[in-house]
């Protein structure tokens, strides 16, 4: 007789978390399906930046809900909203270059280039997630704290492999090629606007 799997609170507590992350982070698996289709047809931003960036990006929206969750309030609530204008800016800037027809050797391509661009997009576009994380955080023992934060840094590699593959798709890759320079400074500048939009609504 085969013995039915049992289900421990560890279980229950990786299951809560990975579908807490997957929630949150929706929007910013279509960043970067973009970033990487960006990589693949020009070669920016690298890979390893995406990656990197992605993790430094939840590493600090992480950092700040720990924060919270202990009693201290780093961003007051009424100035969250304005994380948006951190891609907003990036966005903006960006098409601003591309009207100009200003090459990529002539000047750097912000928003699209580095670490810390592609984290500040993280990092912008997480209101939703210290809204969300906080309150979890805080009714969570430290042994499950440690797993959900153990989850969450998986999420960030299973999110990072499944953009790169959706951006792997030569499809993509062909209508990029000729828009790229339009393409991620747009998704930007829309990434921008629905955080403001939300706080404005919230």
């Amino acid at each position: 007789m085969i013995a039915a799997p049992v289900i421990t609170a560890g279980h229950l507590t990786v299951a809560g978390s990975a579908a807490v992350f997957a929630a949150t982070d929706v929007d910013d698996l279509a960043v970067l399906t973009v970033l990487f289709l960006s990589a693949r047809a020009t070669g920016r931003p690298k890979r390893w930046h995406i990656w990197a960036g992605q993790y430094l990006g939840v590493g600090v929206l992480v950092a700040v809900s720990l924060l919270a969750a202990a009693g201290l309030h780093v961003v007051p609530d009424r100035w969250v909203g304005l994380l948006g204008l951190l891609p907003l800016a990036l966005g903006v800037r960006g098409l601003v270059l591309a009207a100009r027809g200003i090459d990529d050797d002539e000047a750097p391509r912000p928003g699209i280039d580095g670490v810390f661009p592609v984290a500040a997009a993280t990092i912008a576009g997480g209101a939703d997630n210290v809204a969300v994380y906080t309150p979890l955080f805080r009714t969570l023992a430290p042994a499950d704290l440690a797993l959900t934060v153990a989850v969450f840094a998986a999420g960030v590699a299973v999110w990072c492999l499944l953009g790169s593959w959706l951006g792997s798709h030569r499809r993509l890759l062909q209508l990029v090629e000729g828009a790229e320079q339009w393409l991620v400074p747009v998704v930007f500048v829309a990434l921008g606007v629905v955080i403001l939009a939300r706080s404005a609504l919230a």
